[in-house]
């Protein structure tokens, strides 16, 4: 967990002086052509710097140890990251659509759009490694800071994409109006993703259970290694950043010692933390008279 830990915070503070050079780019981009859609391009490359440090503060926080206060740790910093980043997000797409609007009535053809389309595919170059290498390490290492930092970050490389087949339209038809008309298309699409970003990480605010596919390598696990246990049930799980809880009744037989049923647990907990090494496990021990009712999961062993 700390060489994870300590991977992820160093992704996250290179973040930082990669965004402000992207963003250096893009605006001298749009300084060199004057084009509008270059402008909201560069304007959305403002919020990448703000979030890569939002993100590297909260992952920052987020990796600190379980304390009194927290005795769960501070894992949850990292989705209020990603929903601050979610919001920056759509401020940008604000911010883009009323500088197209306001270009709408004088459209004016970029100058040196040779240059200014050229720094523009360098920059874009840049974020689509960028995005890459966070969208893998963001799950890799379960953190969704990255994971929203490095889908913002692809957002960004389809909308210079966008941007530059729109200004390949404008030099090839000679109508201006399409470079309010294609920034404004780019406000439409950031509005969405920075929906994405927030909904994704509200999800994870409210206890959102494990994926399907992970749930059912829990309950492989737990089907392989509960040998001397009677029935597991009750099964459920929360993701909290990079952290999985996991709880479960566990029923053995009656005449079981405390030490036998102490050696299944740390059994279960071992081969659960192999297919999920994040996983911190809470396991009720329960003797076979007390088997519970109405059970959610229901394993026979």
């Amino acid at each position: 967990m700390e060489k994870s830990d300590s991977v992820v915070k160093r992704l996250a503070f290179w973040g930082i002086p990669l965004s402000l050079a992207v963003m250096a780019l893009k605006m001298l981009a749009w300084h060199v052509t004057g084009s509008v859609a270059l402008l909201s391009d560069g304007l959305e490359s403002t919020v990448n710097v703000i979030a890569a440090v939002i993100a590297w503060l909260a992952i920052g926080y987020a990796s600190r140890p379980a304390d009194k206060s927290h005795p769960f740790g501070h894992h949850k910093a990292e989705y209020l990251s990603a929903v601050i980043e979610g919001v920056l997000i759509v401020v940008a797409a604000l911010l883009i659509a009323r500088e197209a609007i306001g270009s709408l009535d004088n459209p004016a053809l970029p100058e040196a759009p040779v240059l200014g389309l050229g720094i523009n595919a360098v920059a874009a170059t840049v974020n689509a490694v960028w995005a890459h290498v966070l969208i893998t390490a963001g799950k890799r290492h379960r953190s969704p800071a990255l994971s929203a930092d490095g889908e913002h970050i692809l957002s960004d490389v389809i909308t210079s994409a966008g941007v530059l087949v729109g200004l390949l339209l404008v030099l090839g038809t000679g109508y201006a109006i399409l470079d309010p008309v294609m920034a404004l298309i780019v406000a439409v699409n950031i509005l969405y993703q920075g929906w994405k970003v927030i909904s994704h990480s509200v999800s994870g605010l409210m206890d959102h259970a494990v994926d399907a596919d992970e749930e059912e390598a829990i309950k492989s696990a737990i089907a392989a290694n509960a040998e001397g246990a009677l029935n597991v049930h009750h099964l459920r799980s929360r993701k909290a950043g990079r952290a999985i809880f996991i709880d479960f009744d566990m029923v053995v037989p009656a005449s079981m010692t405390v030490a036998e049923a102490h050696d299944i647990c740390d059994r279960l907990e071992d081969a659960i933390q192999v297919v999920l090494p994040t996983a911190q496990c809470e396991i009720h021990v329960e003797p076979e008279s007390e088997k519970a009712h109405g059970v959610r999961v229901q394993m026979q062993m």
